[in-house]
């Protein structure tokens, strides 16, 4: 049964996107893990209070670029909720009602081949949109992955996409405003290797990486890599090392929030850095705003992103 102190507990829900944010700028379209919140097949008191109440479910870690002068917005990932993060930019560019609209989006960033960051390409296909040559940015070895592989080969055959390729370290620019540059980062690479995004804007930049292995693996450390931005997205997966019981956590070596709050306390306390954690798993107590481990988070000034947030650029 579903804990009635979890069910009054207030919790962080999709924010309107605040109007006071012009210009190029970020808008988050999801914060969890690929399992999703609820996550699939599970009856944990979170995932209960979810099912029971929309207000707690929380889609799968996104964000957008959105250049709204242009009339032009670009995803970061195609998750398997991508049809509700869709419609939560339609009120960037020319959206038609009525009918479907075959170019949503401007283009799409990925950052590798794991469950919540690429499956939602399939929507970009015959049996749905069916859009035409949208641009597909990716590393060299993830375009060989999709190009090889069905059903991802046929959106290339039958030109729904056009895969860029995009090496880590080789800057590429969207709409003219902001420069994006791939960050290779270690992760679980069975089909292709795995990147974050350094994002340049006229106003602000910011390290967008959901998805790692524990900062210790990295080959230059994380906070050399911190103080060259203004704000920071970071993989916030897991809080603790023991929220999955019967799993080995050295298979699944996120960074833990705590050793993130170390290695960038002193930048966050200088007011050098912003830092936002996402792709939290269900198990996460921090998805609790009434959780002590959220409040221990913000008073050392890091935060839980939140869907519908917006950053400028």
């Amino acid at each position: 049964m579903v804990s009635m102190l979890l069910l009054a507990a207030a919790c962080d829900g999709p924010a309107d996107p605040p109007a006071a944010v012009t210009g190029p700028r970020l808008r988050v379209l999801g914060t969890v893990q690929d399992g999703g919140l609820p996550h699939a097949g599970c009856s944990c008191v979170r995932c209960e209070a979810a099912r029971h109440d929309p207000a707690r479910r929380r889609r799968i870690a996104s964000v957008a670029v959105l250049l709204p002068e242009r009339g032009e917005s670009y995803l970061i990932d195609a998750t398997p909720d991508i049809r509700e993060q869709l419609h939560a930019l339609r009120d960037v560019g020319q959206h038609p009602t009525g009918r479907a609209d075959r170019a949503p989006v401007s283009g799409v960033l990925l950052t590798h081949a794991h469950l919540g960051h690429y499956t939602g390409l399939a929507f970009f296909g015959f049996e749905a949109l069916h859009t035409r040559q949208l641009p597909v940015w990716c590393t060299p070895r993830m375009a060989a992955y999709l190009r090889a592989n069905g059903p991802w080969s046929q959106l290339v055959q039958l030109e729904n996409v056009r895969l860029v390729e995009a090496p880590p370290g080789e800057s590429f620019v969207l709409g003219e405003t902001v420069t994006v540059t791939p960050l290779a980062v270690p992760h679980r690479d069975e089909y292709s290797d795995t990147v974050g995004f350094v994002l340049r804007g006229p106003r602000s930049s910011v390290l967008y990486v959901p998805d790692t292995d524990a900062w210790s693996r990295w080959s230059r450390p994380l906070v050399e890599v911190a103080r060259e931005v203004d704000v920071a997205i970071l993989d916030g997966t897991f809080y603790s090392a023991d929220e999955l019981p019967g799993r080995d956590p050295a298979t699944i070596p996120h960074p833990l929030i705590p050793d993130t709050m170390e290695r960038l306390g002193a930048l966050v306390e200088a007011g050098r850095l912003r830092v936002f954690l996402t792709h939290l798993n269900h198990s996460n107590a921090a998805l609790d705003p009434a959780a002590p481990e959220r409040a221990a988070m913000e008073q050392r000034g890091f935060f839980v992103l939140a869907e519908g947030q917006e950053l400028p650029l």
